[in-house]
């Protein structure tokens, strides 16, 4: 099931820099003016990750961008934000965030009543698979135009 709401922000590059092998949604704790900034579309989630501190889960290289009409005095875009999952959840993403190679990534962000986010565990992947990957979609591509 996927989550509710309106996608405002998505990872595109993450798709195709790492092997996704589990996704999970999480809640986000936001500022009113960051939930507003967040449903006007004003998020970049390029380059983030999650990590945890003390078994927090915490998102990190998220930039919210402040919300045009809201007065405050000192804010930071770049903040951490405490991320909500079930303790059970938490730690099992912790647990493959421990794994070589692995880390868990935002995918997507969605704002409808909730801001959440879609995190994914994802393994690395060398230059190479890209490139196999990448050439089995030509593949594939020029094997369906000779068919139609």
């Amino acid at each position: 099931m996927g989550p509710k709401g309106k996608t405002v922000a998505e990872n595109r590059r993450a798709r195709h820099d790492y092997d996704i092998l589990k996704t999970t949604e999480a809640g986000i704790i936001l500022t009113g003016s960051e939930v507003k900034s967040c449903r006007m579309g004003r998020v970049n989630i390029a380059g983030a990750y999650v990590s945890f501190f003390h078994g927090v889960p915490r998102l990190k290289g998220v930039n919210i961008s402040l919300y045009p009409y809201a007065r405050v005095p000192e804010y930071d875009p770049h903040r951490e934000r405490e991320l909500l999952l079930k303790k059970r959840e938490a730690e099992r993403l912790w647990s493959f965030a421990e794994q070589k190679g692995c880390t868990v990534i935002p995918l997507a962000l969605t704002a409808g009543k909730y801001v959440k986010v879609l995190l994914g565990v994802a393994m690395g992947r060398k230059r190479y698979d890209k490139r196999q990957k990448i050439k089995g979609r030509e593949i594939d591509r020029r094997l369906r135009h000779r068919i139609e």
